[in-house]
């Protein structure tokens, strides 16, 4: 038994496999992304139908920096990756789409010189014509091209956290705290008789008041929940969204086929689950519930302190979810950890819809370009390596 461990171990530091191969991924327009620990790649289909993909390499933040791989940072660390990675997709996935427009347009183009000279066959003689300016657009530097894109990247996820710190976290706070003083669960401001609006509306949200903490707490994490939900559903019936939604199902069941160690093609991926209990809708679900239970504790009159104190422990409440999404993955995790999971799970019914066989081929092909950057042979990976991260 020692000698077949021993085997083992050898095997996997021959083919460093000290970490898990963990296999993640993303949805986006006519495409879908797919990470692995040292590489990622991007597949988006065409509209005369071929595959596009673009691959790279990933710089390991942990190894330079080892705190990185403690617990609960980690998830940060991984978080911010995932964020930056997910911009870099989206934009591929719009320059594709922009270039198929671009096509149509030249097309439209030759159509219509080819109308124009079938009518003036003789040419003109028009010297205005012939002098007339032309416009000369150089080509952008690839540098400078590289340098926007870095720039609009950090744009991008700075609005995105902002927004998202204005729609779930100051939105919900302040709906609360004015439901509880309408119906009398907290004290009401006191106002003179001839109060103007603005005096009315800040002394009705300046100030938090409750009669009960955990019963405030408890109804702002249900009202953060009801608003992530509303948004997902909303979006849902939209067509592009919609088609996204089809690509996010390409990617579960793809996982799901190299998980279990089946030869990737459209075939064993269709025959897979769309729902997974570590995608990034379920991680985002298990945030709701995290929060609701550290914001607990927040318990400032001020509406404003209570508002930084929670958006300063968004970090701590991210970095938990993860831990908890990685262990409720687990075959020894308790129940408690896996019933978290469940919203999530039953969420990704909308956010994962059943894709076509081209949709899944578009999902294998990301797939296998980005394994085509790991310093092993997939197919030598064994089967308890083969993990997913967390998802969007």
């Amino acid at each position: 038994m020692k000698d077949k461990h021993r085997k083992i171990k050898f095997l996997n530091l021959f083919l460093g496999l000290q970490k898990d191969l963990i296999v993640g991924g993303q949805a986006v327009m006519e495409g879908v992304m797919m990470r692995t620990p040292s590489a990622y790649a991007i597949a988006c289909r065409k509209a005369d139908g071929s595959i596009v993909h673009t691959s790279e390499k990933l710089p390991k933040w942990s190894d330079k920096h080892k705190w990185l791989n403690l617990p609960v940072l980690r998830g940060g660390a991984t978080l911010i990756q995932s964020m930056a990675l997910g911009i870099k997709a989206l934009n591929f996935s719009a320059e594709v789409a922009h270039g198929d427009e671009a096509e149509a347009r030249k097309a439209e183009v030759k159509v219509e010189n080819f109308q124009t000279q079938a009518v003036f066959v003789e040419g003109t003689m028009d010297e205005n014509f012939t002098k007339a300016r032309v416009k000369v657009t150089m080509p952008e530097k690839a540098e400078n091209k590289n340098s926007s894109q870095a720039t609009g990247a950090v744009g991008s996820i700075a609005f995105a956290l902002f927004f998202n710190a204005l729609l779930f976290v100051a939105a919900p706070l302040l709906l609360t705290n004015v439901l509880f003083i309408a119906f009398g669960w907290a004290q009401s401001p006191t106002l003179p008789t001839d109060a103007a609006w603005r005096q009315t509306v800040t002394a009705y949200v300046w100030e938090i008041k409750p009669d009960s903490w955990i019963a405030f707490n408890l109804a702002d994490g249900v009202i953060r929940m009801i608003f992530f939900v509303t948004m997902i559903f909303s979006m849902s019936y939209l067509k592009d969204i919609r088609r996204v939604f089809e690509y996010h199902g390409a990617e579960h069941k793809t996982v799901f086929a190299w998980e279990k160690e089946l030869s990737l093609t459209p075939e064993n991926a269709e025959l897979q689950k769309r729902q997974h209990p570590r995608c990034g809708t379920s991680f985002l679900m298990v945030v709701m519930l995290v929060a609701i239970v550290l914001f607990s504790v927040i318990k400032f009159d001020a509406l404003w302190l209570n508002l930084l104190v929670r958006i300063a422990l968004m970090p701590l409440v991210a970095g938990l979810s993860y831990e908890i999404i990685r262990y409720a993955a687990k075959k020894e995790s308790s129940a408690i950890f896996k019933f978290m999971t469940l919203p999530g799970i039953w969420l990704q019914n909308i956010t994962t819809q059943e894709p076509d066989k081209e949709q899944l081929e578009v999902a294998i092909k990301a797939l296998k370009e980005s394994l085509k950057l790991e310093p092993i042979d997939a197919e030598e990976v064994p089967a308890n390596h083969r993990k997913l991260e967390v998802v969007v």
